[in-house]
Protein backbone atom coordinates (compact mmCIF):
# COMPACT_ATOMS: atom_id res chain seq x y z
CA UNK A 1 0.00 0.00 0.00
CA UNK A 2 2.72 2.30 0.71
CA UNK A 3 4.67 1.94 -1.83
CA UNK A 4 1.88 2.75 -4.50
CA UNK A 5 1.01 5.45 -2.50
CA UNK A 6 4.52 6.79 -3.26
CA UNK A 7 4.67 5.47 -7.15
CA UNK A 8 1.19 7.37 -7.33
CA UNK A 9 2.71 10.65 -5.38
CA UNK A 10 5.96 10.14 -8.13
CA UNK A 11 4.27 10.09 -11.20
CA UNK A 12 1.57 12.91 -9.85
CA UNK A 13 4.60 15.23 -9.04
CA UNK A 14 6.18 14.18 -12.75
CA UNK A 15 3.14 14.83 -14.43
CA UNK A 16 2.41 18.47 -12.76
CA UNK A 17 6.20 19.57 -12.78
CA UNK A 18 5.42 20.42 -16.71
CA UNK A 19 3.29 23.10 -15.19
CA UNK A 20 6.62 24.82 -13.73
CA UNK A 21 7.87 23.84 -17.47
CA UNK A 22 5.36 25.72 -19.10
CA UNK A 23 5.56 28.80 -16.80
CA UNK A 24 9.06 29.32 -17.02
CA UNK A 25 9.12 28.75 -20.85
CA UNK A 26 6.02 31.27 -20.88
CA UNK A 27 7.71 33.80 -18.56
CA UNK A 28 10.73 34.41 -19.92
CA UNK A 29 10.80 33.72 -23.76
CA UNK A 30 8.32 35.39 -26.22
CA UNK A 31 6.49 32.62 -27.77
CA UNK A 32 4.00 33.81 -30.41
CA UNK A 33 0.57 33.44 -28.56
CA UNK A 34 -0.87 31.11 -32.46
CA UNK A 35 1.66 28.41 -30.53
CA UNK A 36 0.25 28.78 -27.00
CA UNK A 37 -2.97 28.25 -28.46
CA UNK A 38 -1.97 25.61 -30.74
CA UNK A 39 -0.04 24.09 -27.79
CA UNK A 40 -2.93 23.99 -25.90
CA UNK A 41 -5.90 23.09 -28.42
CA UNK A 42 -3.12 19.78 -29.15
CA UNK A 43 -3.41 19.19 -25.01
CA UNK A 44 -6.87 19.46 -25.10
CA UNK A 45 -7.37 16.94 -27.54
CA UNK A 46 -4.48 14.50 -25.52
CA UNK A 47 -6.91 14.70 -22.55
CA UNK A 48 -10.62 14.24 -24.62
CA UNK A 49 -8.33 11.11 -25.34
CA UNK A 50 -7.50 10.53 -22.06
CA UNK A 51 -10.78 10.73 -20.34
CA UNK A 52 -12.71 8.28 -23.04
CA UNK A 53 -10.53 5.24 -23.29
CA UNK A 54 -8.35 5.67 -20.05
CA UNK A 55 -11.15 7.05 -17.54
CA UNK A 56 -14.65 6.46 -18.30
CA UNK A 57 -14.07 3.63 -20.35
CA UNK A 58 -12.45 1.78 -17.35
CA UNK A 59 -14.94 3.40 -14.80
CA UNK A 60 -17.43 1.65 -16.78
CA UNK A 61 -16.13 -1.65 -16.49
CA UNK A 62 -15.89 -1.11 -13.01
CA UNK A 63 -19.67 0.63 -11.77
CA UNK A 64 -21.87 0.58 -15.20
CA UNK A 65 -24.03 3.18 -16.26
CA UNK A 66 -25.17 4.28 -12.99
CA UNK A 67 -22.39 4.95 -11.09
CA UNK A 68 -20.43 6.47 -14.24
CA UNK A 69 -22.82 8.74 -15.62
CA UNK A 70 -23.88 9.73 -12.26
CA UNK A 71 -20.00 10.62 -11.65
CA UNK A 72 -19.29 12.15 -14.41
CA UNK A 73 -22.48 14.65 -14.13
CA UNK A 74 -21.45 15.33 -10.47
CA UNK A 75 -17.80 16.56 -11.77
CA UNK A 76 -18.82 18.37 -14.09
CA UNK A 77 -21.68 20.16 -11.94
CA UNK A 78 -18.83 20.34 -8.83
CA UNK A 79 -16.04 22.21 -11.03
CA UNK A 80 -18.71 24.69 -12.73
CA UNK A 81 -19.88 25.52 -9.54
CA UNK A 82 -16.28 26.49 -8.26
CA UNK A 83 -15.14 27.99 -11.23
CA UNK A 84 -17.97 29.98 -11.04
CA UNK A 85 -17.43 31.19 -7.90
CA UNK A 86 -13.95 31.89 -8.56
CA UNK A 87 -14.13 33.67 -11.92
CA UNK A 88 -16.39 36.52 -10.29
CA UNK A 89 -13.72 37.32 -8.15
CA UNK A 90 -11.09 37.31 -10.69
CA UNK A 91 -9.82 34.05 -11.95
CA UNK A 92 -11.89 33.46 -15.66
CA UNK A 93 -8.63 35.06 -17.31
CA UNK A 94 -6.48 32.34 -15.78
CA UNK A 95 -5.31 30.34 -18.13
CA UNK A 96 -5.15 33.58 -21.13
CA UNK A 97 -1.89 34.84 -22.50
CA UNK A 98 -2.59 38.46 -23.35
CA UNK A 99 -3.58 40.71 -21.09
CA UNK A 100 -7.08 39.93 -20.05
CA UNK A 101 -5.54 38.88 -16.48
CA UNK A 102 -4.13 42.16 -16.46
CA UNK A 103 -7.79 43.34 -16.34
CA UNK A 104 -9.57 40.91 -14.49
CA UNK A 105 -8.58 42.60 -11.07
CA UNK A 106 -7.95 38.79 -9.45
CA UNK A 107 -6.21 38.94 -6.48
CA UNK A 108 -2.53 36.03 -7.01
CA UNK A 109 -4.42 33.74 -4.42
CA UNK A 110 -7.47 33.77 -6.45
CA UNK A 111 -5.63 32.94 -9.41
CA UNK A 112 -3.65 30.27 -8.03
CA UNK A 113 -7.07 28.65 -6.65
CA UNK A 114 -8.29 28.41 -9.82
CA UNK A 115 -5.09 26.99 -11.73
CA UNK A 116 -5.73 24.51 -8.33
CA UNK A 117 -9.31 23.65 -9.14
CA UNK A 118 -7.95 22.97 -13.07
CA UNK A 119 -5.26 20.45 -11.75
CA UNK A 120 -6.90 18.62 -9.01
CA UNK A 121 -8.93 16.50 -10.80
CA UNK A 122 -6.26 15.18 -13.65
CA UNK A 123 -3.85 14.21 -10.83
CA UNK A 124 -6.46 12.00 -8.66
CA UNK A 125 -6.81 10.32 -12.55
CA UNK A 126 -3.16 9.21 -11.52
CA UNK A 127 -3.88 7.78 -8.71
CA UNK A 128 -6.86 6.67 -9.42
CA UNK A 129 -5.50 4.78 -12.29
CA UNK A 130 -3.04 2.68 -10.46
CA UNK A 131 -5.92 1.03 -8.35
CA UNK A 132 -7.92 0.30 -11.26
CA UNK A 133 -5.03 -1.11 -12.77
CA UNK A 134 -2.46 -1.90 -10.75
CA UNK A 135 0.40 0.02 -12.50
CA UNK A 136 -0.23 3.73 -13.15
CA UNK A 137 -1.50 4.50 -16.45
CA UNK A 138 1.46 6.03 -18.89
CA UNK A 139 -1.25 7.32 -21.21
CA UNK A 140 -2.97 9.11 -18.32
CA UNK A 141 0.16 10.75 -17.22
CA UNK A 142 1.73 11.64 -20.69
CA UNK A 143 -1.56 13.46 -21.72
CA UNK A 144 -1.52 15.54 -18.28
CA UNK A 145 1.89 16.23 -18.41
CA UNK A 146 1.28 17.82 -22.35
CA UNK A 147 -1.75 19.12 -20.76
CA UNK A 148 -0.12 21.01 -18.46
CA UNK A 149 3.02 22.26 -20.85
CA UNK A 150 0.59 25.09 -22.89
CA UNK A 151 -1.32 25.58 -19.40
CA UNK A 152 1.58 26.75 -17.15
CA UNK A 153 2.64 28.56 -20.71
CA UNK A 154 -0.31 30.84 -21.16
CA UNK A 155 -1.03 31.59 -17.56
CA UNK A 156 2.77 32.51 -17.11
CA UNK A 157 2.69 34.35 -20.18
CA UNK A 158 -0.27 36.24 -19.34
CA UNK A 159 0.93 36.86 -14.98
CA UNK A 160 4.14 38.36 -17.11
CA UNK A 161 1.88 40.54 -19.22
CA UNK A 162 -0.19 41.79 -15.73
CA UNK A 163 3.17 42.11 -13.59
CA UNK A 164 3.74 39.59 -11.95
CA UNK A 165 7.47 39.11 -10.90
CA UNK A 166 9.28 35.67 -11.71
CA UNK A 167 9.94 34.55 -8.25
CA UNK A 168 6.12 35.18 -7.69
CA UNK A 169 5.18 33.07 -10.99
CA UNK A 170 7.75 29.94 -10.70
CA UNK A 171 6.43 30.13 -6.74
CA UNK A 172 2.78 30.14 -7.72
CA UNK A 173 3.43 27.02 -10.24
CA UNK A 174 5.70 25.09 -7.79
CA UNK A 175 3.16 25.11 -5.26
CA UNK A 176 0.47 23.52 -7.24
CA UNK A 177 2.85 21.25 -8.92
CA UNK A 178 3.57 19.62 -5.63
CA UNK A 179 -0.17 20.15 -4.37
CA UNK A 180 -0.59 17.51 -7.64
CA UNK A 181 1.58 15.23 -6.49
CA UNK A 182 -0.45 14.84 -2.84
CA UNK A 183 -3.62 14.83 -5.22
CA UNK A 184 -2.79 11.98 -6.73
CA UNK A 185 -1.08 10.13 -3.73
CA UNK A 186 -4.65 11.22 -2.13
CA UNK A 187 -6.04 9.44 -4.66
CA UNK A 188 -5.04 6.25 -4.48
CA UNK A 189 -4.65 6.40 -0.24
CA UNK A 190 -7.71 7.86 0.19
CA UNK A 191 -9.73 5.51 -1.84
CA UNK A 192 -8.02 2.64 -2.19
CA UNK A 193 -10.39 0.94 0.49
CA UNK A 194 -13.22 1.82 -1.32
CA UNK A 195 -15.67 -0.96 -3.21
CA UNK A 196 -15.20 -0.87 -6.20
CA UNK A 197 -18.75 0.99 -7.53
CA UNK A 198 -17.20 3.89 -5.55
CA UNK A 199 -13.93 4.08 -6.93
CA UNK A 200 -15.40 3.81 -10.39
CA UNK A 201 -17.85 6.90 -9.85
CA UNK A 202 -15.18 8.63 -8.09
CA UNK A 203 -13.01 7.95 -11.24
CA UNK A 204 -16.38 9.30 -13.25
CA UNK A 205 -16.46 12.47 -11.40
CA UNK A 206 -12.73 13.27 -11.91
CA UNK A 207 -13.47 12.73 -15.63
CA UNK A 208 -16.05 15.12 -15.60
CA UNK A 209 -14.84 17.74 -13.67
CA UNK A 210 -11.81 17.57 -16.13
CA UNK A 211 -13.77 17.66 -19.41
CA UNK A 212 -15.84 20.43 -17.93
CA UNK A 213 -12.28 22.43 -17.23
CA UNK A 214 -11.56 21.51 -21.30
CA UNK A 215 -14.82 23.39 -22.02
CA UNK A 216 -14.63 26.71 -19.83
CA UNK A 217 -10.74 27.47 -20.22
CA UNK A 218 -8.80 25.46 -22.67
CA UNK A 219 -10.68 25.25 -25.83
CA UNK A 220 -12.25 29.06 -25.34
CA UNK A 221 -8.46 30.58 -25.17
CA UNK A 222 -7.03 28.22 -27.85
CA UNK A 223 -10.51 28.87 -30.10
CA UNK A 224 -9.62 32.99 -29.46
CA UNK A 225 -6.11 32.83 -30.98
CA UNK A 226 -6.24 29.48 -33.53
CA UNK A 227 -9.14 30.32 -34.65
CA UNK A 228 -10.40 27.94 -37.34
CA UNK A 229 -7.71 25.46 -36.58
CA UNK A 230 -8.58 24.50 -33.42
CA UNK A 231 -10.49 21.47 -34.12
CA UNK A 232 -7.78 20.00 -36.43
CA UNK A 233 -4.85 20.73 -33.65
CA UNK A 234 -7.44 19.47 -31.24
CA UNK A 235 -8.35 16.20 -33.36
CA UNK A 236 -3.95 15.55 -33.98
CA UNK A 237 -3.73 15.48 -29.88
CA UNK A 238 -6.67 13.24 -29.62
CA UNK A 239 -5.21 10.79 -32.24
CA UNK A 240 -1.95 10.75 -30.47
CA UNK A 241 -3.31 9.85 -27.46
CA UNK A 242 -5.54 7.23 -28.82
CA UNK A 243 -2.50 5.62 -30.60
CA UNK A 244 -0.73 5.84 -27.29
CA UNK A 245 -3.56 3.65 -25.70
CA UNK A 246 -3.69 1.11 -27.99
CA UNK A 247 -0.07 0.42 -28.11
CA UNK A 248 0.40 0.31 -24.33
CA UNK A 249 -3.06 -2.01 -24.04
Amino acid sequence: MIGGTLEAGFWGSVAGSALIVGALIGYFLPVPQRLIAAVMAFGAGVLVSVLSFDLMDEAYRQGGFAFTGGGFLAGALIYTIVNVYLSRRGAKHRKRSGDQLARSGGSGLIIAAGALLDGIPESIVIGLSLLSGGAVSAVAVAGIFISNIPEGLSSASGMRRAGWSAIRVVSVWTTIAIISGLAALLGYAVFGGLPIELVAAITAVAAGGVLAMLADTMIPEAFEVAHEFTGLITVAGFLVAFVLSKLSA
